[in-house]
């Protein structure tokens, strides 16, 4: 199923999607596009909010990363993998497999109140971030 047009990912580099119910961000980094989970396994934080450095994608809640070729977190940090899930480039669109999608572990509503904060953040004028 188409998630996101690819030009979009270009020019917005992360890009907050739902796909079978689950709350799943697309990153541009390095010339590849990558799917992976929205919250940090470690602190629940919105990646979303996070930035991107040397194929790496920054929690914006903690100094960890996470590499965005296999998921691992940053040396020392207690933590699962981020996971990543398969997408397909075709006619100017990401595609994914809803079948590759598994049912989330963080709760909808935890992501809920990372985007109100960040709502609330905008409109004071402290933060920008196209896609959520």
């Amino acid at each position: 199923m188409p998630v996101c047009g690819f030009s979009r990912l270009i020019s917005e580099t992360i890009v907050c999607v739902r796909v079978t119910g689950v709350d799943l961000i697309l990153v541009w980094s390095e010339g590849r596009a990558v799917a992976c989970e929205r919250m940090c396994p470690h602190e629940q934080a919105d990646l979303s909010l996070g930035h991107l450095s040397g194929g790496r994608l920054f929690c914006p809640r903690h100094a960890a990363s996470f590499d965005l070729r296999n998921g691992r977190i940053s040396y020392g940090w207690p933590s699962r993998p981020l996971r990543l899930y398969p997408i397909q480039i075709r006619d100017d669109q990401v595609w994914m497999d809803a079948g590759a999608i598994k049912t989330p572990i963080i709760q909808a509503s935890a992501i809920g109140r990372a985007c109100g904060r960040y709502r609330q953040a905008r409109r004071r004028g402290v933060a920008v971030l196209r896609g959520c």
